[in-house]
């Protein structure tokens, strides 16, 4: 399934409260499970006015559904080409 990066703009995101924060997360998760097809939130990142969320899903399209049906921007939507890291540098092939 293709991974996606979602760029969220929320002023004052890192000065949202765990509280805040968990509402978010549970509302993400109700989403979730109501979409009816396949769909993973990997992980999320809080920095500065931005949310950066790694999601799993179909299409661009279902990653904007699941923005607007959790009432999330969702001003940017990459598909994530490949993945490095630290262990790729050791990689042969």
């Amino acid at each position: 399934m293709p991974t996606f990066i979602i760029e969220r703009e929320i002023p004052g995101a890192d000065k949202l409260s765990p509280a805040e924060l968990r509402d978010i997360s549970a509302k993400s998760n109700e989403v979730v499970a109501g979409l009816g097809e396949p769909y993973t939130w990997v992980t999320s990142y809080v920095a500065g006015d931005k949310i950066y969320c790694v999601h799993e899903a179909d299409s661009a399209d279902t990653v904007e559904r699941h923005a607007r049906e959790g009432g999330f921007p969702a001003n940017k939507v990459t598909k994530i080409a490949a993945f490095i890291g630290p262990e790729t540098a050791q990689a042969r092939g």
